[in-house]
């Protein structure tokens, strides 16, 4: 009520979009949306996220180009389980040559058990899990299921970096954290390449 925009509402103000154009103005612009000059912009790399996985589906690539034009310099994607559909987002995100804009980091992560999956797929918005994914977890012993999740989230993590325009996976092991670096050198993420090898694949930069 003292600031420079009084009207401002407390809650839901700002959507993602418009939440990054902001951001994206403090930096580039050096200014606040009333037009004040900041003193010392802030440097800031901006990310946003993504659910390619969720409905509607033909929508998700051009939702990303538009939090790419607000100025998000990556993107995380929520879990994936589903790789086919993985495959026709980012096909279709190349054709809009929104990979060569932006650094786009795949959600992956490793189940405990069938129960958990079912749980989450029911319970978590925006998560998606394949029937497939449940029925493999279910068809090992129960003592076994944390090890066939961990299996499955390398295999997933395997299959993710084939695909073209993708730059890297974001490890979520929510209560399994001590499985994170099993996964990441049972992955075969380790050693990582070098500056020389990876430079041809990074997004061109923002004009």
């Amino acid at each position: 009520q003292t600031g420079d925009q009084p009207e401002a509402k407390p809650v839901f103000d700002l959507d993602s979009i418009s939440l990054l154009q902001t951001a994206r103005t403090l930096r580039d612009g050096g200014r606040f949306l009333s037009g004040r000059k900041l003193d010392s912009p802030p440097k800031l790399f901006l990310g946003a996220a993504e659910n390619p996985f969720a409905p509607p589906l033909d929508f998700r690539p051009l939702r990303l180009g538009k939090k790419v034009q607000a100025g998000a310099d990556f993107i995380q994607t929520q879990y994936c389980f589903d790789i086919p559909r993985l495959q026709e987002f980012m096909r279709r995100v190349r054709e809009l040559g929104l990979h060569e804009k932006v650094f786009i980091l795949v959600g992956v992560g490793p189940l405990r058990s069938a129960k958990m999956a079912d749980w989450m797929r029911n319970h978590v918005p925006g998560v998606v899990i394949p029937d497939a994914i449940i029925n493999r977890l279910k068809g090992a012993h129960a003592s076994r299921q944390q090890a066939e999740g961990k299996k499955l989230c390398v295999e997933i993590i395997q299959q993710v970096r084939e695909i073209a325009g993708v730059s890297g996976v974001h490890v979520m092991a929510y209560r399994q954290e001590e499985l994170v670096a099993e996964i990441i050198e049972e992955a075969g993420l380790l050693p990582r390449r070098g500056r020389a090898e990876t430079s041809a694949a990074e997004p061109k930069p923002k004009e």
